[in-house]
């Protein structure tokens, strides 16, 4: 977490990614619900369940539900859906909406939990053709907790030996080759989302791309998922 921002405007600012993203889900039809997202295999309505789960599962139960799986983070993450998706996606979305206050989480790390939101909702967005994009403030908070760490994604090890600066606010690491781009670009392409690759530019560019692109988007641990 930033030095700078607190863990109660981490989580103020998680809620209201959380509220802004069911916002923009309200009025889609089943057949958008059954798109793809950018998370691996998931559908748009499986990485809504997806968060759902992860704010209903504080350490305790995130533990039960790994050791029930042996490790085995595939079936861990597969459990958690089934609890967690409805009926029908508007079961799903309801769902959704009764943990947009929620303060539980499977460790201490907020900056990673509001990290959930904003990756996943763009997991979300893009493909479906949704423009609305996570507060700056936010993105540059993830962004920071990214580049100094490898926690569910190894976004640390993607960036090393570059130069992280973005266009639209105060985000900037690192030593090396140039790469550029809106905050919420970076944030992506440090979480493992290649196709946000397109949306960057700098000498250092290739040498990210081909660290994404030999990685997989996941690494989740019952978090960012796939």
């Amino acid at each position: 977490m930033s030095n700078a921002v607190s863990r109660a405007r981490l989580w103020a600012m998680a809620h209201a990614e959380r509220a802004a993203l069911a916002d923009d889900l309200a009025d889609l039809n089943d057949s958008r619900w059954a798109r793809q997202s950018l998370c691996g295999h998931w559908t748009i309505e499986e990485v809504v369940a997806h968060l759902t789960a992860a704010a209903s599962t504080g350490r305790l139960r995130w533990l039960i539900s790994v050791l029930g799986a042996r490790f085995d983070f595939d079936e861990h993450n597969a459990r958690q859906l089934a609890e967690h998706r409805g009926a029908t996606p508007a079961q799903t979305l309801d769902r959704f909406r009764a943990i947009i206050s929620n303060t539980t989480s499977p460790s201490g790390h907020t900056a990673a939990w509001l990290g959930e939101v904003i990756v996943h909702g763009q997991d979300i967005r893009r493909p479906l053709g949704l423009s609305r994009e996570p507060a700056v403030e936010a993105a540059t908070e993830v962004a920071r907790f990214y580049a100094r760490r490898n926690f569910t994604v190894s976004s640390r090890s993607s960036i090393e030996n570059l130069r992280l600066e973005a266009t639209d606010g105060p985000f900037a690491t690192g030593t090396g080759p140039l790469v550029s781009g809106t905050t919420i670009a970076l944030t992506m392409a440090m979480a493992g989302r290649a196709a946000y690759c397109d949306d960057l530019t700098g000498p250092g560019l290739p040498t990210l791309r081909s660290r994404l692109w030999v990685s997989p988007e996941s690494g989740a641990r019952g978090g960012l998922g796939e």
